[in-house]
């Protein structure tokens, strides 16, 4: 009995043995082979920029940079109707109408505050992709939803509140959920992908910006910054000041009626979305139209100065340089600016007019006479911009 255990002891030593053998042979290959890839793939990405210069693969993009790369190396689709980089996408069925797409995504460790919860992230993800069709004039019709979940957030009472957070704020903007996919994930993760219908002549796009066109927006800036800073950083506030700004975070608002009858006018040149800030919008709807801005009229909400004084913050960082507002940065033919003005006011909505459209290529700030450079900065992923 002892004679064979000996010999099976033998053996199994030879067999492990072998296998350390072959895991060094092996392991020597696979480094071997690591070292060549990875000098072709440092061979190839330190010579992939369109312009010649020698890049580095350590070097770190951000979200529009990556967005850009990713651009050039794609076939463009055939007269498309809306320029790549707007807030939205379209194909054509037609002559007049146009099949509009928006595609958003949310993902917890980016996008969900503390405080904030499953129902209002999984309501915030429908918002985001809304905001961005009022923005274009189009009303929703029907969403996908694409869903990531980690093992904790798997229960039956995330699910349902799930289920009610994306249904809450697909119902609020009178669209429906009509499909989607569900799989594991290592953060939660909310794609949605929106679908709608508009005609052509109606869409209100970045680029139609011209010379002495109004500014508008749609509403008062900062409330979001400083609710963040509330949520993230503990600054303190008056209790009714300080519920305003958090809820401005957690139960943000698509301003989709005043989207909808701007578009009717046909008095909006031009027409972006906030959600990455008033600084950032501005800049983008002047590089879309080749033109610059004068603002004159910061539009900071009320009890973010007050917030801003008691923390001794400066109020012009949390107005532009915020984000997440929701509200829509528009230019305005001048001779419609009663009838849109009015217009805005019959759906319940309010246009406060901050700045005019200039030649000039600046995008720039005049308070008491004295004019400096609104920087084009705000929210973008990969890179940490804060207020």
């Amino acid at each position: 009995m002892f004679g064979k255990q000996k010999a099976k002891l033998k053996v199994f030593f030879i067999c492990e043995v072998f296998f350390q053998q072959l895991f060094r042979s092996n392991l020597k290959i696979k480094l071997k082979f690591w070292k060549i890839n990875s000098a072709i793939f440092k061979s190839e990405h330190e010579y992939s920029n369109t312009s010649g210069e020698k890049m580095s693969i350590s070097k770190r993009f951000g979200e529009r940079e990556i967005i850009d790369t990713i651009w050039k190396n794609l076939d463009v689709m055939p007269k498309m109707p809306v320029p790549f980089g707007d807030d939205v996408s379209a194909v054509e069925i037609g002559r007049e109408n146009l099949i509009v797409l928006k595609t958003d995504m949310l993902v917890d460790k980016t996008d969900v505050p503390p405080g904030m919860s499953v129902w209002q992230a999984c309501r915030k993800a429908v918002v985001m992709n809304v905001s961005d069709f009022a923005a274009k004039g189009v009303k929703p019709i029907a969403m996908l939803v694409s869903l990531g979940l980690p093992k904790n957030l798997a229960t039956a009472k995330n699910a349902e509140q799930i289920g009610k957070g994306l249904n809450a704020g697909a119902r609020e903007y009178d669209a429906y959920i009509i499909g989607g996919d569900t799989n594991e994930a290592s953060d939660l993760v909310i794609s949605i992908s929106l679908f709608g219908t508009a005609k052509k002549n109606t869409l209100m796009l970045r680029s139609g910006a011209k010379p002495d066109d109004l500014v508008a927006v749609t509403g008062v800036f900062g409330k979001t910054a400083a609710g963040l800073k509330i949520l993230v950083e503990g600054l303190e506030t008056p209790k009714k000041i300080g519920k305003i700004l958090v809820d401005s975070v957690l139960m943000p608002h698509a301003r989709l009626k005043e989207g909808l009858i701007l578009s009717q006018t046909k008095a909006v040149s031009a027409s972006i979305d906030s959600s990455d800030g008033l600084a950032w919008s501005l800049h983008e709807i002047a590089k879309a139209s080749n033109v610059g801005f004068l603002i004159n009229s910061l539009p900071t909400a009320k009890e973010v100065r007050r917030f801003a004084r008691i923390n001794e913050l400066e109020p012009l960082e949390l107005t532009l340089y915020g984000g997440e507002e929701y509200e829509l940065v528009l230019t305005i033919k001048p001779k419609f600016w009663e009838k849109v003005e009015k217009a805005v006011e019959r759906v319940g909505g309010k246009l406060l007019p901050i700045g005019k459209v200039t030649a000039e290529k600046q995008v720039l700030l005049e308070i008491d006479d004295k004019r400096s450079l609104i920087e084009p900065r705000g929210w973008e992923h990969f890179k940490r911009v804060k207020v």
